[in-house]
């Protein structure tokens, strides 16, 4: 049983200006004792590991993805994943929900190593033939039969969550972001099976078409919901409301390193609807999208959050939420991770600074602690 004494904690929704002791038991937190030996942190802030619930740790940011993933031997790829979840660590950001692979990597990628962040897994993503991310090997047609066999694979292999393409994306030469690939009864088949089997599903979803049928086939998660249209982007707000009622998470890839590329004038005008969304009552959680540009390393949670900002309209302190208790609760594993408190894994972070006062200071990492265990960072 260890404690660690920080300035100021931040317990996934609220600041507790200090000092305080998190106590900690066999990788756990454990109620208040004074009977520990102190670890003093200093004037840092202590927050839960971040949790980036959109990632991709198999690509390269700034390569050709779908050459690469075609042409890269797996070996290769398997090692580069590796790499990538330690860079996310590092960061501070201790649980990564992968939402997309080839091979089914991210399930080898955990398994070697013993001290890297947790990895949540999706497999290869469901996607019609030709279609978005097509190059991962999940290719289904766009019949229910075909897309039950394709969601009971994934859960043999070991997945922790079921990711669909409703519609196109952006990395795929061919693909319409707006357009649809699967219609409500096929995203129904898909759901109804995860469910059955105690997964959850979680869909990439541009076009308004694709979110709606998403939304009513009954998934926990749409990725992106950037109302899109072929020539910019049109928010279905009987929709948005939708997604509160049933209580859908919403993720917003907006994680990325700064003095990147400008932002278009589509993805700004599909950002657009966020502030609106959230008042509302959508739930939102920031996550990185990571690999799939070049300014999107695998640390980039972090730096991202000031424009995540701007386009929710969010605190300080709702931002952080959105990466650590919300975003936790995204990915499945709300009843353990996200928060400080009694219970919850010891996985946390220590930055300078107070960011409920300056996002920027997340990006101060002075310590990182995976079930109660210093990192080296």
């Amino acid at each position: 049983m260890i404690g660690l004494r920080c300035a100021r904690l931040f317990d996934g929704d609220t600041l507790h200006h200090g000092p305080a002791t998190v106590v900690i038991d066999g990788g756990r937190i454990v109620e208040p004792s004074d009977d520990v030996p102190v670890t003093d942190l200093g004037e840092v802030t202590l927050l839960p590991g971040l949790v980036d619930a959109h990632s991709h740790l198999a690509f390269e940011p700034g390569s050709d993805i779908p050459r690469d993933m075609v042409e890269t031997p797996r070996e290769v790829v398997l090692a580069r994943m590796r790499v990538h979840a330690m860079r996310a660590l590092r960061a501070g950001i201790t649980t990564v929900r992968d939402l997309g692979d080839r091979d089914y990597l991210a399930i080898e990628a955990r398994a070697g190593l013993p001290l890297g962040p947790e990895i949540l897994a999706a497999g290869p993503p469901i996607t019609s033939p030709g279609g978005h991310c097509w190059f991962l090997g999940g290719e289904v047609p766009p019949d229910q039969s075909a897309l039950v066999d394709a969601v009971a694979e994934r859960i043999d292999r070991g997945v922790d969550v079921i990711k669909i393409m409703a519609t196109g994306g952006g990395i795929t030469p061919g693909s319409a972001a707006h357009k649809s690939q699967y219609d409500l009864d096929q995203i129904r088949a898909v759901v109804e099976t995860a469910h059955a089997a105690g997964r959850p599903v979680t869909a990439h979803a541009h076009g308004g078409a694709g979110i709606r049928d998403a939304v009513r086939a009954g998934v926990d998660g749409i990725e992106h919901a950037t109302f899109l249209t072929a020539d910019g982007a049109d928010p279905d707000w009987a929709t948005v409301e939708e997604i509160v009622a049933a209580g859908v998470f919403v993720g917003v890839t907006a994680g990325r390193m700064p003095g990147g590329v400008p932002l278009s004038p589509k993805v700004v005008a599909a950002r657009s609807v966020l502030a609106d969304a959230r008042w509302r009552g959508a739930r939102l959680v920031c996550s990185s999208d990571a690999g799939v540009i070049s300014d999107k390393p695998h640390d980039c949670l972090p730096h991202g959050l000031p424009e995540f900002q701007v386009f929710t309209q969010l605190s300080n302190a709702a931002v952080l939420t959105s990466i650590t208790r919300l975003a936790a609760q995204s990915c499945g594993v709300g009843h353990r991770k996200g928060r400080i408190a009694p219970g919850f894994d010891a996985d946390l972070l220590a930055v300078q600074g107070d960011p409920t006062a300056d996002l920027t200071a997340l990006t101060k990492v002075s310590a990182v602690f995976l079930a109660g265990t210093r990192v080296d960072i």
